[in-house]
Parts: C-alpha cells; structure tokens; sequence
C-alpha cells in the first residue's frame, strides 16, 4: 500500500524573497498578471490556495506602463461613493498623469481573491512612478517579465 501525501504550506515555513520588476514599456495587463501570479506564490512549487506564500514585489517606472490599441484614449476608472449621483469617472490618461502607481495596484487588486487573503497578499506589493525605490536594503532580484 502507498500511501501519498500533499504538504501544504504553513505560514512560518513560507521563504519570502523580494523581486524587483521594471515597467518601462510593459503591457498593463501582462504586468499585472505576472505581479499577481508572484504575490500569491503560484510561482512556487509549495503552493497553498488559502495561505499567504507568495514574495513582496517592488514595480518600478509605473509610470512608463502602456496599454496596446486605442486603449490609452478609451480606458476610463469608474468608482461609486454609495450616493445619488455620486458616479465618479476618470480617463486613463489623466490617473496616470495624477498618481501612475494606483494603476498598476488597481489592475493587480482585480487579479486577485477578492478576499482577507487577497487584501493582504496586496500589502506586499510596493509600485514607485520612478527608477527610485527605498528597498534596496531588502535585495530584490530583478527579473525579466514574460513574452
């Protein structure tokens, strides 16, 4: 008799690395894919579904990210404050010329559990407009994003 076993991952046992992801010219949409992937930890071979074993993930340059087509002119925010006519809209063009880093969590926060799980995988995932970031003490690992 064989007896198999899954191991599931606890949350003292999770490694957490740093990763470092540069923008400049990446697809929205791919960009936000591949930092949810990484923030959930599906990249790793220990993952669990219900426990928090992804890696912290700092973005940079978010504000050289494009859209492909006619989607940069098209694209619009909408929120809504719970009121009567209180419908708020915003084109893509003037959220990335006000504050640039809330695109990339706003694209990535639709990739992931909607969920206390997803809310705190989403605090590990630091976006800067610029080349600068305060990490650098953490090491991050640069990679190179796919396709």
């Amino acid at each position: 008799m064989i007896l198999k076993s899954t191991h599931y991952a606890k949350q003292g046992e999770v490694a957490r690395n740093w990763v470092l992801i540069d923008a400049e010219g990446a697809t929205l949409g791919r960009l936000a894919a591949q930092v949810a992937k990484i923030l959930r930890g599906k990249n790793k071979p220990q993952f669990t579904p219900n426990s928090d074993c992804g890696d912290f993930v700092v973005v940079i340059n978010a504000d050289k990210v494009q859209l492909t087509g006619n989607k940069a002119s098209q694209k619009v925010y909408y929120r809504h404050s719970g009121y009567n006519g209180g419908l708020k809209a915003e084109s893509f063009r003037s959220a990335m010329e006000k504050h640039p880093e809330k695109v990339i969590e706003r694209a990535v926060r639709g990739m992931l559990p909607k969920t206390t799980l997803g809310r705190k995988q989403l605090t590990k995932l630091k976006v800067y407009a610029g080349a600068e970031h305060p990490h650098a003490a953490q090491n991050p690992v640069k990679i190179e994003l796919e396709g």
